[in-house]
C-alpha cells in the first residue's frame, strides 16, 4: 500500500500566516499527508464527532456548576495531555496486535505512517505542555516579563486551541494508517474520561441523576457517532476495523466539485449580466459587396425627362426615335 508524500504544511505557512494562530495551527496539526475524507456524509459524521468530542473535553457539568476557573482548566489541560500520551499509544498497540495476529500483514508494513502519527501526536502534547507552563511561569516574572509572558501565552492558547480542533478531528493522522483509527481513538478517549468519575463518584456538585447524564452523555454521543462512521465506511468502502490496512484497496482520490458560478458584479442592475465577449457577432463570411440575389437595392429611379442635362454628356437616343 501506498502513502502520500509530501512536506508537513504542504507549503502554505509563510510569515504573515503567523499573524494568525489558528491558520498556524491549520497547518502543523493537519499535516498535508493526512488522507482527505471519502464522501461528504463520513466527513459531516466527524465534524459532528468533533462537536460531541468538545463538549466532552469542557465538560458540560463545568457550565452548571456557574463556570471554571482558569488555573483548573489548565491543570485539567495538563492531564489531558497524559492521557492521550498513554491511550493513543495503547490502543494502536492493541490494533496492531490484532493485525499482526490475523496474518494478513506485518507492522513494518506500517512504520513510515506510524512514526508520523507519533511525531504528531508529541508536537500536540508539547505545545499543550508548553503553553501550561508560559502561563504557570507568567506569574514569577516583572511587569515587562510578564506582558511579553501574556502576549506569547494567549498565542499558544489560540494556537493550541484551534490545534486541538484540527486534532478531534483526525485524531493524530491515524486516518493515514487505517480509516477506522480515528473514530476508534475518539471513543475510547471519551471513555476513559468519564469512567473515573463514575468509579470514584465525582459528580461535581450535581445530583446523581444530573451528574450521570452529563458524565456520560458525551461518551454516550461520541461512540453512537463513531459507531456510524465505521457502519458507513464499511458499507460503502468495505473497510473494516478488523482489516489489515495492507489488505484493504487503495480508495479514489476525492474528485472536487464543480466550480460554483461567480456571483454577479455589483455593478449589474437587478443581478443581470450582459453576454460577454464581441457583442457585434462574427461579420458573415464571403464578399459583402457581392451582386444581391435579387438586384441592386441601389439602382437608381426613374429620371425627370424635363431636368436640365449637361451639353457635355448628352443623354442616349431612345431606342424608339426613328433616325
Amino acid at each position: 500500500m501506498t502513502y502520500p508524500q509530501g512536506s508537513w504544511t504542504g507549503g502554505t505557512l509563510t510569515a504573515r500566516s503567523f499573524l494568525k494562530p489558528h491558520h498556524v495551527a491549520r497547518a502543523v496539526f493537519h499535516p498535508a499527508w493526512i488522507p482527505q475524507s471519502l464522501d461528504p456524509s463520513v466527513d459531516a459524521l466527524k465534524k459532528v464527532r468533533v462537536i460531541a468530542g468538545a463538549v466532552a473535553g469542557f465538560g458540560v457539568y463545568t457550565f452548571v456548576e456557574g463556570g471554571f476557573a482558569f488555573d483548573e482548566m489548565l491543570d485539567n489541560a495538563a492531564t489531558a495531555c497524559l492521557v492521550l500520551l498513554f491511550i493513543t499509544p495503547l490502543t494502536v498497540g492493541v490494533m496492531l496486535y490484532l493485525w499482526q495476529r490475523s496474518g494478513a500483514g506485518t507492522v513494518a508494513q506500517l512504520k513510515e505512517p506510524l512514526l508520523r502519527s507519533l511525531k504528531l501526536l508529541l508536537l500536540f502534547i508539547g505545545s499543550a505542555l508548553g503553553t501550561v507552563l508560559i502561563f504557570q511561569l507568567g506569574g514569577s516574572l516583572g511587569m515587562l516579563g510578564t506582558m511579553l509572558v501574556s502576549v506569547v501565552g494567549l498565542w499558544m492558547a489560540f494556537f493550541v486551541i484551534a490545534g486541538a480542533y484540527r486534532i478531534s478531528g483526525n485524531f493524530f493522522g491515524t486516518a493515514v494508517v487505517h480509516r477506522c483509527l480515528p473514530p476508534l481513538l475518539a471513543t475510547v478517549t471519551t471513555w476513559l474520561m468519564a469512567i473515573p468519575d463514575l468509579v470514584t463518584g465525582d459528580l461535581h456538585g450535581l445530583g446523581l441523576a444530573m451528574g450521570v447524564f452529563f458524565i456520560l452523555g458525551a461518551p454516550v454521543t461520541v461512540t453512537a457517532i463513531a459507531m456510524l462512521e465505521m457502519g458507513r465506511l464499511k458499507s460503502r468502502y468495505g473497510i473494516r476495523l478488523a482489516d489489515h490496512p495492507a489488505v484493504l484497496s487503495p480508495m479514489p482520490v476525492p474528485t472536487p466539485g464543480p466550480t460554483p458560478t461567480p456571483p454577479p458584479p455589483s455593478y449589474a442592475p437587478n443581478g443581470f449580466v450582459p453576454p460577454q465577449g464581441n457583442p457585434y457577432g462574427t461579420p458573415p463570411q464571403g464578399n459583402p459587396y457581392g451582386t444581391p440575389p435579387y438586384g441592386s437595392p441601389y439602382t437608381p429611379g426613374p429620371q425627370n425627362p424635363y431636368a436640365p442635362q449637361s451639353p457635355y454628356n448628352p443623354p442616349a437616343p431612345p431606342p424608339y426615335n426613328p433616325q
